[in-house]
């Protein structure tokens, strides 16, 4: 028996036996007529989230950053030399809510790894720029997270990813459209 539960602990899960499986069949069971197949996308990608989430938060954490100050630290290294914007800049870059940038700046700008400088020629601009530490911090956290991201990816083949990345932005561009007629 010892080896059968070793070859059932590493066999690959099929989908009827994962959790969002088993609440498909709850519900299908309890209300027979409702049409539960959102779930099969929805709820898998809540759960994919979240345990992304735990996975890419770790190795912040263990450095003292936040994936918001990630997100902000990543932004600036996008933008190049001298890796500075301004918050409404940092803002509509992709990942960041203009909710609480300040704090996060603030955050950042407490921990050394990043300076606000007054633009030269208006005095209203503030401009937020890495510092050499946040710079080096943001170089070594970026590999590890696609090192980590690479690693999630895994079970899938080459194609299967590519395909999903173009499922997931049809998706998000769907979500988007829903969101504009809110």
């Amino acid at each position: 028996m010892p080896g059968k539960d070793k070859a059932a602990a590493t066999a690959p899960r099929q989908e009827t036996d994962d959790a969002v499986a088993r609440i498909i069949a709850d519900w299908r069971r309890e209300r027979p007529g409702l049409d539960t197949a959102p779930l099969h996308v929805l709820a898998r990608l809540h759960r994919t989230f979240l345990l992304y989430q735990t996975r890419t938060s770790r190795p912040l954490a263990e450095r003292g950053l936040s994936m918001a100050g990630f997100d902000v630290l990543t932004a600036l290294r996008r933008a190049g030399a001298p890796y500075q914007l301004t918050a409404g800049e940092l803002a509509a870059s992709g990942l960041i809510s203009s909710a609480g940038v300040t704090l996060r700046l603030d955050r950042l700008e407490k921990d050394g790894l990043i300076v606000r400088e007054r633009d030269g020629q208006d005095r209203r601009v503030v401009h937020c720029r890495l510092t050499p530490a946040g710079l080096a911090l943001i170089d070594e956290l970026f590999t590890v997270h696609l090192d980590n991201e690479r690693r999630m990816l895994a079970g899938l083949s080459g194609e299967e990813s590519a395909q999903l990345g173009t499922l997931l932005a049809k998706l998000e561009r769907s979500l988007e459209e829903l969101a504009e007629t809110d």
